[in-house]
């Protein structure tokens, strides 16, 4: 691949880096709203309609479970392509961007501790401290769970601090086995398949949306020190995402079908609130998956430059759907008819 000039665009008088700062400010200030508003409006607009009735506090849940996922998702994924950029010839050392992992970690833990006061509370959103049994966490399967949840993103933060960042695996993955262990009370049926199918599916798309939220970040630093670099490492991501989307499709449709039987998916997919979620969710996925191709097609005839802005706008939607995963777990589940 030829080397990339920067690009010809006339550039702004000396000193002057507003333009370029405000539009990023910009963008970050429309993604969060657009995080934000998913989870307050989603479950109000698809349970309109349904005849089913939302759990009390469905709107916080929701709001902390996406601030809880997308969490999970910076850090586990800058651990991800971090490990992708050792594998680049020609990678720059130590020109990579500013970690994000010393504070992901810590917007874990407030939405993992406000998911434990909920729990603490009866499933109720408390409305004063008194409201709270913190001993009873202990004593119930959600309870310990939770608390799991807020000590391994505690560990988390730590190891972020630490000489060895990468041994923060370990506590997000026990922030993955509780989420699949929560979504799946022993009281339903298969649960243990159901927490096995989520456990990977969660896995893999904290590694996608996360670990291309990373590659973006390090080709921008890239795009006119090290093109080609850039060029082979969201290569090399493309094809592990590649793989990771297939199973997360593949676990996917499986969960769906445990769930919603292939007799009743159809008129679930519209009738009921957690069906209208999974499709909404269903479709920005072929968004994405569209938008990937859209960056790999652009990045073969025209280069880096060329790939850059669709992968930005994948990235973008990606965040989307994990408010709208955030929505999906805080709905009530759909009847499994016989």
């Amino acid at each position: 691949m030829s080397s990339l000039r920067p690009t010809d665009e006339v550039p702004a008088p000396a000193g002057d880096g507003t333009a370029p700062h405000a539009r990023r400010a910009a963008a970050v200030l429309v993604l969060v709203a657009a995080a934000a508003v998913i989870p307050l409006l989603g479950p109000s607009a698809v349970l309109d309609g349904t005849g089913e009735a939302a759990a009390p506090g469905v709107t916080g849940v929701a709001l902390l479970r996406t601030v809880l996922f997308a969490a999970l998702c910076v850090q586990a994924g800058e651990l991800f392509a971090a490990r992708l950029t050792r594998r680049v010839p020609g990678a720059p050392p130590g020109d990579g961007p500013r970690s994000w992992s010393a504070y992901a970690p810590w917007a874990g833990f407030l939405a993992a501790l406000g998911l434990a006061s909920i729990v603490a509370n009866g499933n109720l959103v408390p409305h004063a401290l008194s409201d709270l049994d913190i001993a009873g966490l202990y004593g119930t399967r959600d309870g310990t769970l939770a608390l799991l949840e807020v000590n391994a993103f505690v560990v988390a933060a730590l190891c972020a601090r630490s000489r060895r960042p990468a041994t923060a695996l370990a506590p997000l993955a026990a922030v993955v086995v509780g989420e699949a262990l929560r979504a799946h009370p022993p009281a339903e049926h298969t649960a243990y398949l159901g927490s096995a199918l989520t456990l990977v599916h969660l896995t893999c798309a904290a590694l996608w949306v996360g670990g291309l939220l990373h590659v973006l970040r390090t080709l921008r630093r890239w795009r006119t020190t090290a093109p080609e670099a850039g060029a082979a490492l969201l290569g090399l991501y493309a094809r592990v995402a590649a793989v990771l989307l297939a199973v997360i499709t593949a676990t996917g449709v499986c969960s769906t079908l445990r769930r919603m039987p292939v007799s009743t998916v159809l008129d679930q997919l519209v009738t009921a609130a957690y069906g209208r979620t999974l499709l909404a969710k269903v479709i920005l996925v072929a968004v994405v998956s569209v938008l990937a191709l859209l960056a790999r097609g652009r990045q073969r005839h025209g280069g880096l430059e060329a790939a850059y802005a669709p992968a930005c706008a994948e990235v973008a939607v990606l965040g989307v759907v994990v408010a709208v995963s955030a929505v999906l777990t805080a709905l009530p589940l759909p009847i499994r008819w016989s």
